[in-house]
């Protein structure tokens, strides 16, 4: 909707009707709020404001005016939005369109923030995101009223301002970031719909009869003494998607979709990185030579070719000659061969330097001098990239690549850093160790994160030896680790996902101490992920959607036309690094390839658009819309050829060059953040 063709209220026949409404539904909400208190088991309406509206579209004659109200009842506070019943006589909008976006008791507890919006012309408006990711409609305040809606959350329920955007608001009381979103990862337990009905009181989801009554790893060579056997394979119902949960999105209304993708797109709007000025930007085309003959997929449905089809081949060559195939182009990101790509394996986009093998303890002497230091980084990290190392050299690799110890470091000062840090770490701990039962009573944040821990860590990767069994001493590790880092970083503390990105960490250094300070330097990195308001979650996704519209046009505009361009269903190989796409030695691989930042920070967005690419055909051909595409991208765990995407995500970033660099805003993980003064400030004054 666009805010510049508001119309005037004073020839608004659906407004003139509403304000009609409310002279006599005002006059009688007064007596309304007392019988909802003796008539509904204590629910008492807290809040309540007449002409709160939707717009479905931009037309002011398809509005929706309603009621919105906040219900108290016991502890749980409930937000209802109900449509006034024969508003309008637009033959457009029938009663069952109303019932759509009727709000339905939804509890406080299934709602993760609340973004208002003060345009500088038009009304103020607000959006509620649910904790699943998803939105309802916004809601337009005719007259006044958002500052003491917000208040009055306040008054019953936590809320938050987000450290990153002044208009955000956190609810969910004291839950734990994330928490619900993530369910996907772990055990299903999120509901996600736009029009759920919470039976907390028969009068609370049918308010007045009046108005309308609306419902609806197995490693190999040298860790396989480690891995052992993995007695569950990859769709191990415990820790993947579960089909009910994936049932549920097929409930979500094709509004509500529209609508986060909306939000997506307006939490960038003013961060520089808009698709015009991007457009400004671009100075090249990966799709001039373009094939006109379609590619047809087993079902006959023609498929947009891939822009790459006729494609570039990445070669160190001479100045610029004729662009014709097999002739070379000249392009502000290096000099390539036009090939017909038709002559090449069509499972590949472009090839890259092959990939070696790992970094053995032979050739890793060569990059250090006699007393440890390592004498050409770049070179390092540059042979790590195409290769990864032994699993013999990580635990000094990966202490290097993750910032614990610098390159430039001795044998001697690494040594003496581990032992300063290890008491350092044992002073965080004795933190909580320390907590006596009796102070753990009177500390609610501190049972409840313990409580989560404790519940996740008992499911990581337990089919590894390395964590099987009962009573595991690794498992106890990885609890403790958990611990101490909800102190040392109390702010951010603990969310699911943490545990899976702690896992090999602990695996590879089998050290508690070390392990504990290289997951602080990946955390420096990816902690933005876990954060409340999902800001840096919410920059990677927008700069991936950026990426895919430079490097696969068609495969962005079909993402358009089906309401995928939030990007969710690639939310979980963002958040957790594809810690569930791959064998557990391949993740290991893959990570220590991303943690080289060799071509660039942000090499795993390029690793999603190679992975998009791959299957562009299958997903386009067989038309699949977005509950389609989340559980077929799901599905695809344990089934992707690492190095192949590896090879073809390197060539991406490079097609990309400048412009790919330039679609992703500062600060977006795994850069290090803009530091602010406080990495993980919490603000309590709302307004």
């Amino acid at each position: 909707m666009h805010e510049t063709e508001l119309h005037d209220l004073a020839d608004d026949a659906d407004y003139e009707a509403s304000l009609q409404q409310s002279l006599v539904t005002v006059a009688r909400s007064d007596s309304d709020k007392k019988s909802w208190s003796s008539e509904s088991d204590g629910a008492e309406v807290v809040y309540s404001k007449e002409n709160v509206t939707i717009h479905p579209s931009q037309y002011a004659s398809e509005r929706i005016s309603g009621r919105l109200r906040l219900i108290k009842q016991g502890s749980s506070l409930f937000m209802t939005w109900i449509p006034y019943k024969g508003q309008s006589s637009n033959a457009r909008l029938s009663e069952r369109d109303r019932n759509l976006y009727t709000i339905r008791a939804v509890p406080f507890t299934d709602i993760r923030s609340i973004r208002r919006h003060t345009p500088t012309l038009g009304w103020q408006y607000i959006i509620v995101v649910l904790a699943s990711g998803l939105a309802f409609p916004p809601l337009y305040f005719y007259n006044g009223g958002v500052r003491e809606f917000l208040a009055t959350i306040k008054q019953h329920a936590f809320l938050v301002r987000s450290a990153e955007d002044a208009n955000v608001f956190l609810v969910n009381d004291f839950e734990d970031p994330l928490q619900k979103t993530l369910s996907s990862l772990e055990l299903p337990r999120a509901v996600l719909a736009a029009n759920t009905s919470i039976s907390i009181s028969p009068s609370i989801s049918n308010e007045n009869p009046e108005r309308i009554d609306a419902g609806t790893s197995e490693g190999t060579l040298s860790t396989s003494q480690y891995i052992g056997r993995q007695r569950q394979k990859f769709n191990d119902p415990a820790r993947d998607l579960s089909i009910q949960v994936l049932e549920k999105f097929s409930l979500v209304t094709k509004f509500a979709r529209e609508t986060t993708s909306q939000i997506f797109r307006e939490s960038h709007s003013n961060n520089g990185f808009n698709a015009n000025d991007w457009r400004n930007r671009n100075q090249f085309s990966l799709d001039n030579s373009v094939s006109e003959e379609s590619q047809k997929v087993s079902d006959g449905n023609i498929v947009t070719p891939d822009p790459l089809e006729t494609s570039i081949l990445v070669k160190q060559s001479t100045p610029y000659r004729k662009q014709n195939y097999g002739e070379e182009a000249f392009t502000i990101v290096g000099t390539f061969e036009l090939v017909n790509f038709k002559e090449f394996d069509k499972l590949t986009l472009v090839w890259g330097k092959p990939r070696q093998p790992p970094l053995g303890s032979e050739e890793w002497s060569t990059f250090l001098d006699s007393e440890g230091r390592i004498m050409d980084s770049k070179a390092l990290r540059k042979r790590i990239f195409y290769g990864g190392v032994e699993h013999t050299l990580r635990k000094e690799a990966w202490s290097l690549l993750l910032g614990y110890h610098a390159y430039d470091s001795t044998y001697a000062e690494r040594e003496y850093l581990a032992s300063t840090k290890k008491l350092e770490y044992e002073t965080i701990k004795q933190q909580w160790q320390s907590i006596s039962p009796e102070q753990a009573k009177r500390f609610t944040k501190f049972r409840e994160r313990k409580g989560l821990i404790e519940k996740d860590v008992v499911r990581t990767d337990r089919t590894l030896s390395f964590y099987d069994g009962d009573d595991n001493p690794n498992v106890n590790l990885l609890r403790d680790i958990l611990l101490t880092y909800s102190f040392y970083n109390f702010d951010l503390g603990y969310c699911q996902g943490m545990s899976d990105l702690l896992s090999p960490i602990l695996f590879v250094m089998e050290d508690e101490s070390e392990s504990f300070w290289c997951f602080v330097a990946l955390m420096e990195r990816l902690g933005p992920n876990f954060d409340r308001d999902q800001n840096g979650m919410h920059s990677q996704l927008f700069a991936l959607s950026k990426l895919v519209e430079i490097l696969d046009s068609p495969l962005h505009n079909y993402f358009n036309q089906n309401d995928c361009l939030n990007y969710f269903f690639c939310f979980r190989w963002v958040l957790i690094q594809f810690k569930r796409e791959f064998e557990y030695e391949k993740t290991m691989r893959l990570w220590e390839v991303l943690w080289t930042h060799y071509l660039s920070e942000h090499l795993h967005l390029y690793v999603c658009v190679a992975i998009l690419k791959r299957y562009r055909n299958k997903i386009m051909g067989e038309k699949m819309d977005f509950d389609t595409l989340l559980k077929f991208i799901n599905e695809l765990s344990g089934s992707i050829d690492l190095d192949s995407i590896l090879r073809d995500a390197e060539a991406l970033c490079i097609c990309a060059g400048e412009n790919g660099a330039a679609c992703i805003p500062p600060g977006t993980p795994p850069s290090l953040p803009i530091d602010n003064g406080l990495l993980y400030s919490q603000h309590d004054d709302v307004l």
